[in-house]
């Protein structure tokens, strides 16, 4: 059944309201009529089942709503993944991917050894068109929310923004790491991890060059902790998965 994010205010007296190119797909691309169902989510984790009723052209599509539950489909850790800018389109699959696994916000930031940079006349359209692989994705997976990918920024940034998680994953290849396993389960020993609400969890990832040893000096000095992840070195385009899988294995599964 196809399947649509809205925000909360365009849900109102059993019906929702349904605009823009998303009403256009509706409309035009697979031609649906009155009377048919689809599934729509208000990106808090509420899941509506609903009846097309009423066609505004393709404009403005609204749908009643036959019923509703809560979603379940939402790991127990806020995920957040920051990722160096990487060569090509392997951003695309980060993104993709790390929304699949879980993560609730993707933020691409600079460093050294980046060879990509972003540039400040095309950052808006890339974001729309990040922000759009990250919705398609959310849909094909049943996701509860509707993750972000917000704009490039600098190392130093980054490191200001991932360091007021509960868990902080600087994730390197080089000596001196602590493995991830080994690193949960102390910041677990010390009650580090707050049960009372969800904790926060910033995965640190580098560009295909990795991190400079200046970098992780820098990264040492903001509090966050090397953390290795395992005896093969994995392309960066991976470690997203990789990681956030071990994180939902520890704490859902």
């Amino acid at each position: 059944m196809p399947r649509f994010f809205v925000e909360k205010q365009n849900i109102a007296d059993g019906i929702v309201t349904i605009s823009g190119e998303d009403a256009h797909h509706i409309a035009r691309s697979l031609r649906m009529a009155a009377g048919e169902h689809i599934t729509v989510c208000d990106m808090d984790q509420t899941e509506y089942d609903c009846v097309l009723e009423q066609f505004d052209q393709d404009k403005t599509v609204y749908a009643r709503i036959t019923a509703q539950r809560r979603m379940e489909s939402e790991p127990p850790i806020s995920l957040t993944v920051y990722q160096a800018l990487p060569k090509a389109d392997k951003l695309d699959t980060v993104i993709q991917k790390s929304v699949e696994c879980g993560a609730v916000r993707i933020v691409p930031f600079e460093s050294e050894y980046c060879v990509v940079r972003a540039k400040a006349d095309a950052e808006d359209k890339k974001m729309l068109r990040r922000q759009r692989i990250a919705l398609e994705a959310a849909k094909q997976c049943g996701r509860g929310v509707l993750p972000t990918v917000e704009a490039t920024c600098s190392f130093e940034d980054m490191l200001a923004r991932a360091g007021g998680a509960d868990l902080v994953l600087f994730c390197y290849e080089g000596e001196g790491t602590v493995s991830l396993k080994r690193f949960v389960s102390e910041k677990r020993a010390k009650n580090e991890i707050p049960t009372d609400r969800v904790p926060t969890v910033s995965v640190i990832i580098g560009s295909e060059g990795g991190f400079s040893n200046k970098e992780v000096e820098m990264a040492k000095r903001a509090g966050c902790t090397p953390v290795g992840l395992g005896a093969r070195i994995l392309r960066t385009e991976t470690v997203s998965s990789f990681v956030l899988g071990c994180l939902i294995y520890e704490f859902e599964l």
